[in-house]
């Protein structure tokens, strides 16, 4: 019934079972189209793919089929998904991968193909160090890890790898996945663009809610388009019975079809009844699962139950120390387990043939057996930390301890498990650690000395990690729940202090109001108390200024980075001293005085010695040019700071913010197929809600740019009200929606829209920042079409002329206010004028087009109809090179009205607003960006 190799005593063996050695049924259009898709990834277009279906479908022997018929053809790296009783192991399948891949390419190839941020591999394999060519390869510790970097380094060193050989990544037990594992599934699935790769996920998808994090990727995967999916559907009549008669159990066919109604077309179920087919049939499911463990030996049985206590396969060491067998004994209870079906050999460890029949045997232990079995686990995992202090098995360790009933032992595990996690940037399952302490807390004995930490400092602590996890709403509730108890007990005010800091920081990232005036009272708190700790005092001064500056209120925001940057100055903390000049500088741009932020933002960058603070000064520095309307510059610097991202191993996840960047000086700029570029690679991979608002408005001008107005607006809309309450606080957001409503205006043929829009930037008595001229400078041909449309302008003109004046004179460029000059009171001359200044290489591009289209109807209306032909043919030259549909629509049409009244005899054109173009809102250049 089975196949058996022996090995030296002392040693593992291979075993192939009877349930197993029957060949796959029913499968062979799933396995065909699993080999095509390794065809194609083999031909260069990186794929993936889940296999998903119930339990007991067939999905890992689908899986192993496929991957034994690849032979020589591609390497294959497995990993597995490890559920310690409701907690997933951190990166457990990225893990496995890992050192799959380690083993067939070598440790040192792994490392080099990693890129730039291969030191944080080190967090998941430490013993990668152990290798001299490695070892004397690692940098000095000058930045710290980041989930960032390990997502990046993982990320190249897949893509890397696949460049040579193909590549085939496979995740088994999807559905026991922690979010860490998730979240570099989804990055990797998202930004990986060469490489003959192929992901393959085996994921039951009868397991977890809706609202399941696996369910939840898969569904998002799904809809991007980022994987396909086989599902294993049952057996029919016909495979079942070719699957019982290749088990050997009967030729009879009314045996296999009265088998087939109980087992209902699960292959699973089909094998397990299959040794019953002599007698009669099971009563239930457990009877069913538990029949062939009820044929075993004791010795086979005993380590049945052992096996079925652990969550992942088991080694033959660790199985010989927890049942006490030397290894012959060992080795034929092995034996007979395999050989009835129960268990199985996987890469010379002992596993169940699946997680049914393990769950089954376990369900069978008495209360004593169950918490004794789970304390010699316990046991045997701390005597392996003990020997070895490099090994991390906190997780399993908190899992057994608290099944053991010794909650004061699991509360231990459970706080180091949490910060093994969040060391290694899995915040999740660090905060489902963090969950178990809080849940154990008050079944301990002084749980403070257990846990290293009191209470509060918990409490903050996961806050921070669900922060991290992307759980902002969880964080705020956390971190809410300990200043409540910071109101009834004697607390630590720098404690107190840094609660108040993080629940601002929390606000912030949910887009909520509120983040300044807990900044401020962190800052009562400091100074009140007396806090010595120039690092804290600095750090919630440079927030509270970056509020301030955000909102609007310059001269709060200076009067806060001053006093950050004095404290910094004085404690010799570069980074901070950065960051206060950073924000300082933005402020005094926005307020008026752009020499002085300038010089800030040179002192700024003189500070910024580590790579966060390069970073932040790339980021805003980029900004605060684009807002001067420096284009040219702006594109320079964030794409000098997306250099340093990938030299800091964060291309594609903080250097997303520079691409951002990158993308608004590029519209103004009209290279619209650089933008399309950018924004199809994801800007919004496990972002917060503020950099979304950011990403969609550049995303509806961009679609707006295509002439697909519909889209644009249904995009908007998804964040108009999170952008509606977010501009209270965060004006920048604010003015950004505001142009992407001016575009999806122009797109839709609808200037009343447009001058709506105006009316609203003029009419806000909100904090103004610099962003309101560019507004300003796009009411020049809003108001010239609604003129040629016959409307009365005269009161718009004077306000917008109003608006403009009340500008600082250093944020009105030249060339822009002569070119707003010339829609405010057109003549030939001033157009003309008007004309030349678009020509400046950082004039927004369109004015290119709107200068010359107005240009054309005053000449029209002067009679001069063969100088405005020739405008007009310039205009449309331009609209061409800029692919801009909706001003080609418009040259289009203003040509077409001026040949009709040409022909009539009439001078005198008026046009009708932007002229409607019944396919304008559906119009979609071939280049358009994913919406």
């Amino acid at each position: 019934m089975s196949a058996v190799t022996g090995t030296m005593e002392g040693m593992a063996f291979s075993a192939t079972s009877a349930a197993t050695a029957a060949p796959m049924v029913g499968r062979d259009e799933e396995l065909a189209r699993l080999g095509a898709l390794f065809e194609r990834a083999r031909g260069g277009q990186p794929t993936a793919v889940v296999v998903a279906g119930e339990a007991g479908m067939g999905k890992s022997r689908l899986i192993r089929e496929f991957t034994a018929s690849l032979a020589d053809r591609a390497d294959v790296a497995t990993g597995r998904a490890v559920d310690f009783g409701g907690t997933p192991a951190p990166y457990g399948a990225v893990l496995g991968l890992l050192r799959d891949i380690a083993t067939q390419r070598g440790a040192e190839a792994l490392w080099r193909a990693a890129g730039p941020g291969r030191p944080a591999l080190l967090l998941l394999m430490p013993e990668l160090a152990e290798s001299p060519e490695i070892a004397a390869s690692i940098p000095p510790p000058d930045v710290a890890p980041t989930p960032e970097r390990l997502r990046e380094a993982f990320v190249t060193a897949v893509e890397s790898l696949a460049e040579h050989r193909p590549l085939v990544l496979v995740i088994e037990d999807l559905h026991w996945a922690d979010e860490g594992t998730l979240t570099l599934l989804s990055f990797l699935l998202r930004v990986v663009t060469r490489g003959r790769l192929l992901v393959v996920l085996g994921w039951r998808s009868d397991e977890g809610r809706r609202a399941d994090p696996v369910r939840l990727f898969v569904g998002e995967a799904e809809r991007a388009h980022l994987l396909e999916r086989i599902t294993l559907q049952r057996l029919d009549r016909a495979s079942v019975r070719e699957l019982v008669a290749s088990l050997g159990s009967t030729d009879d066919i009314d045996a296999a079809d009265r088998l087939d109604e109980r087992a209902e077309g699960i292959p699973f179920f089909i094998e397990e009844l299959a040794c019953c087919t002599d007698g009669p049939l099971p009563d239930t499911l457990r009877d069913v699962l538990l029949a062939r463990y009820g044929q075993l030996w004791e010795d086979a049985a005993a380590a049945v139950r052992v096996i079925s206590a652990s969550d992942a396969p088991l080694e033959h060491d660790t199985l010989v120390a927890l049942t006490g067998f030397d290894d012959e004994r060992l080795n034929e209870a092995i034996r007979e387990a395999v050989a009835t079906g129960i268990l199985i050999v996987d890469d010379d460890r002992y596993t169940f043939r699946h997680a049914l029949l393990r769950e089954a045997v376990h369900a069978e232990l008495l209360p004593g057996e169950h918490a004794a079995l789970h304390r010699a686990y316990a046991e045997h995992l701390q005597a392996l930390m003990d020997a070895d202090p490099r090994r991390d098995l906190q997780a399993a360790l908190a899992h057994h301890w608290r099944h053991a009933h010794e909650r004061r032992r699991a509360l231990v595990a459970a706080v180091a498990a949490m910060l093994s996690a969040k060391r290694r940037y899995a915040f999740s399952t660090a905060a489902r650690f963090g969950r178990m302490v809080l849940d154990l807390w008050d079944q301990v004995d002084d749980p403070e000395s257990a846990a290293g930490m009191d209470h509060l400092t918990l409490l903050q602590r996961i806050a921070s990690i669900l922060r991290n996890a992307g759980e902002s709403e969880r964080a705020l509730a956390v971190v809410d729940r300990a200043l409540s108890e910071v109101e009834h007990s004697d607390v630590e005010p720098a404690l107190h202090a840094r609660l108040l800091r993080d629940k601002a920081v929390y606000l912030v990232n949910l887009g909520r109001p509120g983040s300044a005036e807990l900044l401020a009272e962190s800052l009562d708190v400091i100074e009140h108390a007396h806090i010595d700790d120039p690092t804290l005092a600095a750090g919630v001064l440079n927030l509270l200024a970056a509020r301030h500056m955000v909102a609007g209120r310059a001269d709060e925001s200076i009067a806060m980075a001053s006093r950050a940057a004095q404290i910094a100055l004085e404690a010799g903390s570069d980074q901070h001293l950065s960051v206060a000049f950073n924000v300082r500088g933005a402020s005094r741009a926005h307020s008026g005085d752009v020499t002085g932020g300038l010089a800030d933002y040179a002192t700024a960058h003189k500070h910024a010695r580590d790579a966060n603070a390069q970073l932040r000064y790339d980021v805003n520095y980029s900004d605060l040019l684009t807002v001067l309307g420096r284009y040219h510059e702006a594109l320079t610097v964030a794409e000098e700071g997306l250099a340093h991202a990938r030299a800091a191993g964060l291309a594609r996840t903080t250097g997303s913010l520079l691409t951002q960047n990158m993308v608004q000086p590029l519209l103004e700029l009209g290279e619209i197929d650089r933008v399309d570029e950018l924004l199809a690679s994801d800007l919004e991979l496990r972002t917060f809600p503020v950099f979304r608002m950011y990403t969609t408005t550049s995303r509806a001008r961009a679609l707006s740019w295509h002439g697909r107005a519909e889209a644009a607006q249904a995009l908007l809309r998804q964040q108009q009200s999170a952008i509606a309450a977010a501009a209270v606080f965060e004006r920048q957001v604010w003015f950004y929606g505001l142009h992407a409503r001016l575009a999806i205006a122009q797109a839709a043929d609808d200037p009343d829209a447009a001058r709506a829009v105006i009316r609203e930037a003029i009419d806000d008595r909100g904090e103004r920042t610099a962003h309101i001229t560019r507004i300003l400078l796009d009411a020049g041909p809003v108001i010239a079409t609604l003129r040629a449309r016959g409307d009365g302008v005269e009161d718009l003109v004077a306000r917008v002329d109003d608006a403009w004046k009340a500008v600082p004179a250093a944020l009105r460029p030249a060339t822009w206010e002569r070119v707003l000059t010339a829609f405010l009171d057109p003549n030939p001359d001033a157009l003309a004028r008007a004309v030349e200044s678009a020509e400046d290489p950082d004039m927004p591009a369109t004015f290119r087009v709107t200068t010359r289209l107005e240009l054309a109807r005053s000449l029209v209306a002067a009679g001069e109809r063969a100088q405005a032909s020739a405008v007009l043919a310039d205009a449309r030259t331009h609209a061409e090179a800029l692919v801009h549909e909706p001003l080609r629509r418009d040259v289009a049409a203003f040509g077409e009205a001026a040949r009709r009244r040409g022909s009539s005899g009439s001078s005198a054109i008026r046009m009708p607003h932007w002229p409607s173009s019944p396919a304008a809102s559906d119009r979609c250049s071939t280049s358009s960006p994913r919406g």
